[in-house]
């Protein structure tokens, strides 16, 4: 029975649109990522989860700790669940859930706020100056992961964080230290330029690009085993954050990195399908109803638009998967209630029919579907929220 056959079969009393998350595929992308790990731990990066079971599922594999969440209100929701060792990748200007982090003995113990100047400082504690029994506020320090060259003129990476050297890394962490009611208890540095962009990509660009990463690596394992020395000699850090789902056999081998990130490796999206290091097996998709058939070759799905985040383009359509052989009308794309598709596979499709799709990259899916379908073999076992079907949208 080939993939079509097992999700047509286990989802066949359910009306599209739905998603569905292959749990045998999860299971197996998720082994593959700790083996790349090498012993060292993998934090999950809840952005590319979005749903608390399948979050708790993963935690509880060999292999994994902590969580990375994306918004400080995530965290503390996610705290207030019964999750540990939440660690928000990004600042916040939340006055609100800052208050409400300073307030909380048990969030302010579990969850670590990300900083990378002073004026981070600065707003942390006017927006807690008014907490009765204020807590002590974890921090990490993010660190500028990008490759620069030629005197600045060429740049690889994404813009981030304005701390890249050890000196400025130390400054900051000595003005933590400064300060009552921090504790500085991390380091993150995130190295998109390898670990976000695929690098099995044919031609002179693909040459070019595994150099660039190259030399990348190269620079970063000198750069950030500096900086976390300099920073520990000013703050006990718990944590050295690094990586993500494309790197992580390469940033586990440094040994200032004490845990790597990493997320869409579990659903295994469209986007991570370009990689030399490392192969998966597609684990979450969506379906949508064939409704008209406008012409020989030609079908209709309703719905589709879900377009992912990042530099626009056809890298982040929806890919339509099963059956083979579908694509786009170049001139209308993924639609926002409608989706022409083309291809010789349309003639065997009847309306009522399903097209299951490939989201480009991981949970942004989950923002389109109040629930995950989960299928083991060729059976329906059970049905969970995402984050939207537990009323939350925290972006």
């Amino acid at each position: 029975m080939d993939e079509r056959q097992r999700y047509e079969r286990a989802t066949a009393e359910l009306d599209p649109p739905f998603a569905i998350l292959d749990l045998a595929a999860l299971r197996e992308n998720a082994a593959s990522m700790a083996r790349r790990a090498k012993g060292k731990s993998i934090r999950v990066a809840s952005k590319s989860i979005r749903c608390r079971a399948v979050l708790r599922s993963v935690l509880e594999m060999d292999g994994f700790a902590g969580v990375m969440a994306f918004t400080l209100p995530e965290a503390l929701w996610l705290a207030g669940e019964g999750f540990s060792d939440i660690l928000v990748a990004y600042p916040t200007a939340d006055r609100q859930a800052l208050a409400a982090l300073a307030g909380d003995p048990r969030a302010a113990r579990e969850v670590t706020v990300m900083i990378d100047c002073p004026e981070h400082l600065d707003l942390i504690e006017a927006a807690t100056a008014g907490v009765p029994s204020r807590q002590e506020i974890r921090l990490c320090l993010d660190i500028d992961a990008s490759f620069v060259a030629f005197a600045g003129r060429m740049r690889a990476g994404v813009l981030r964080s304005p701390v890249r050297e050890p000196g400025q890394a130390a400054d900051l962490a000595a003005e933590v230290a400064k300060r009552p009611g921090f504790r500085l208890v991390g380091l993150m540095a995130y190295e998109a330029q390898i670990a976000g962009v695929g690098d099995r990509v044919p031609g002179p660009y693909g040459r070019a690009l595994r150099m660039v990463q190259a030399r990348s690596r190269r620079e970063l394992i000198v750069r950030r085993g500096r900086v976390v020395e300099a920073v520990r000699q000013v703050a006990d850090l718990e944590f050295v954050n690094g990586g993500g789902t494309g790197s992580v056999e390469k940033t586990t081998r440094e040994k200032a990195v004490t845990e790597i990130a990493a997320g869409s490796g579990f659903y295994h999206p469209r986007l991570f399908d370009f990689y030399r290091g490392f192969t998966g097996r597609p684990a979450a998709l969506f379906a949508l109803p064939v409704v008209r058939r406008p012409a020989p070759g030609v079908v209709t799905v309703l719905g589709g638009g879900y377009h992912a985040s990042g530099s626009p383009g056809v890298s982040r359509l929806p890919q339509p998967y099963l059956p083979a052989g579908l694509s786009y009308d170049g001139r209308e794309g993924a639609g926002e209630v409608q989706t022409p598709l083309l291809g010789r596979a349309a003639d065997d499709l009847r309306i009522g029919d399903r097209v299951w799709f490939r989201h480009a990259k991981a949970g942004e899916l989950c923002e389109r579907f109040d629930a995950l379908h989960l299928i083991e073999g060729d059976r329906l076992v059970d049905t969970v929220p995402t984050y939207r079907g537990d009323g939350k949208t925290f972006l």
